[in-house]
């Protein structure tokens, strides 16, 4: 998909999102965690573009949103909890990627994993902190200095949710297209030749990492923003999962698939858990293996395919 076509896709599908949450308000609460959560996948898609996985990314995404629940109290303003949590989130992730970064494929993987659940164990051991599984409920912030509730405030934040979204696409199309995200592919394919012409393979991926961290903990902010209430679930293994998840239902390779694999996600565990509350997680195991099987490329994948045909017809 050209970059002309893959930005007007985009906004086609902008517009689109719009449409949908005008015409069923309850749905603006589920889009726009979708979109938070398809910023997020955004960088899981850059470190799978090197070849590794992240098997504990939801860490960064508690870490923001709690983030948010202490300093929203003394600091009410959404647009400057935004930058602070997701900043917060990337200073954590420039600690642990210089650790992470000695390892590879499934250490690499599992290491995340091991850190993201020892941060899951002490948030529900840190009761007097963090309130345990109760959590924390935040007060309405203020946006742009205006204090907002009901469809108003809900309207704000998907806004906000939706700038960020297209925001963080046109950068990772950017960065995907410098020296040094080019040079991620690299590190999937042979890692030694990058070393060899002079470009240290640890800071390539380490300064994808940060950038993942960052985008996580946006994505992480807009959760806790819309939900107003952050518990440990965050950052548990399985909402490390969903993330993967959503990757690949979308297309591992693909910007646009970050945001499309969360919106079918999202209203496809909607709907499942409304008519088939005892099975909704079936469902999504059933869709994700045919995705597997029949179309590796996601659903991006799918409409590159339908597309290609209708031209060649």
């Amino acid at each position: 998909m050209s970059g002309r076509l893959e930005l007007l896709v985009g906004l086609l599908g902008a517009a689109l999102l719009v449409l949908l949450a005008w015409s069923v308000p309850w749905l603006r609460f589920v889009l726009t965690i979708a979109l938070a959560k398809g910023i997020t996948v955004l960088g899981i898609l850059l470190l799978l573009r090197a070849g590794q996985v992240s098997f504990g990314h939801a860490m960064y995404v508690a870490i923001a949103a709690y983030a948010v629940a202490f300093v929203a109290p003394w600091m009410p303003e959404a647009l400057l909890l935004l930058p602070m949590a997701a900043l917060v989130s990337a200073g954590v992730g420039l600690v642990i990627g210089l650790f992470v970064m000695r390892y590879r494929e499934i250490f690499f993987g599992m290491l995340n994993l091991a850190l993201s659940m020892v941060f899951y164990s002490l948030l529900e051991k840190l009761y007097t902190i963090t309130h345990g599984t109760d959590g924390i409920r935040l007060p309405v912030p203020r946006i742009a200095g205006a204090e907002l509730t009901g469809a108003s405030y809900e309207w704000a934040i998907f806004a906000l949710a939706l700038v960020l979204a297209i925001g963080f696409a046109v950068l990772v199309r950017v960065y995907l297209a410098a020296p040094l995200g080019q040079a991620l592919a690299g590190i999937k394919t042979r890692e030694a030749r990058l070393e060899f012409m002079g470009v240290p393979a640890r800071y390539v991926l380490l300064v994808a990492y940060v950038f993942s961290a960052l985008m996580a903990g946006s994505g992480g902010t807009i959760i806790a923003l819309t939900s107003r209430h952050v518990t440990p679930a965050l950052a548990y293994w399985t909402a490390s999962g969903e993330l993967v998840f959503i990757a690949i239902l979308g297309g591992a390779g693909s910007v646009l698939g970050a945001f499309l694999g969360a919106v079918v996600y999202e209203l496809t565990r909607v709907y499942a858990a409304a008519n088939l509350a005892d099975a909704w997680q079936m469902i999504l195991g059933v869709v994700l293996l045919l995705v597997i099987l029949f179309a590796p490329g996601g659903l991006v994948g799918i409409a590159r395919g339908l597309l290609l045909r209708r031209r060649t017809a």
